[in-house]
C-alpha cells in the first residue's frame, strides 16, 4: 500500500467551504455583552466603547463590525452623549449563523461534488448548529460556563 502525502492532503477544498473569521467570534461576544447590558429593542443604548472595554475587543474593529450589523438591520445606533447601540430584534431571534454570514459571507457557497458528500454534510451540520443557536442562547451558555467554573465552599 502506498500513501501519498500527509493525512490532511486534499483538505484544502474543505477550508474554502467553511471560513469563519475572528470578525464573527468578536461580533458574537460583543452582541452577547450588548444583550446582557439590556440594549434590547426599545431599551437604553450601550456605548460601543463600553462593549469594547468589557470584552477586550479593539474599538475600531468593533465599530466596523457593528456598522455592518447596523446596515443589515440587526442593530440600531443612537448618536450623542447618551448614544450607543441597541438590538432591532430580540436576541432570541438573532442566530449565530445570521451574524456569521453577514460578516464572513455565506457558508458552503463553494460546495463542489465531493467523495461521499462528506464536506457537504460537514457544511450542513455547521449551518444547523449555528442556525439553531441564538445570541440569547450564547448568553445562557456563557452564564452556565461561568457557574460551572465557580467553586463553592
Amino acid at each position: 500500500m502506498r500513501v501519498e502525502g500527509p493525512p490532511w492532503a486534499g483538505l484544502d477544498s474543505f477550508v474554502a467551504l467553511i471560513t469563519i473569521t475572528s470578525k464573527s467570534r468578536y461580533a458574537i461576544q460583543a452582541l452577547a455583552e450588548l444583550a446582557r447590558s439590556g440594549a434590547l429593542p426599545g431599551g437604553k443604548p450601550v456605548p460601543i466603547a463600553e462593549l469594547s472595554r468589557r470584552r477586550d475587543i479593539p474599538l475600531q474593529f468593533l465599530e466596523q463590525l457593528f456598522a455592518t450589523l447596523r446596515r443589515a438591520g440587526v442593530l440600531q445606533s443612537q448618536r450623542g452623549v447618551k448614544g450607543g447601540y441597541t438590538f432591532v430584534r430580540d436576541p432570541s431571534e438573532v442566530t449565530v449563523l445570521e451574524i456569521v454570514e453577514l460578516l464572513d459571507g455565506e457558508l458552503g457557497t463553494d460546495t463542489e461534488p465531493d467523495v461521499a458528500g462528506v464536506w457537504s454534510a460537514a457544511v450542513t451540520s455547521l449551518r444547523d448548529v449555528l442556525g439553531g443557536t441564538t445570541v440569547a442562547e450564547v448568553i445562557q451558555r456563557e452564564a452556565d460556563a461561568t457557574d460551572a467554573s465557580m467553586y463553592y465552599i
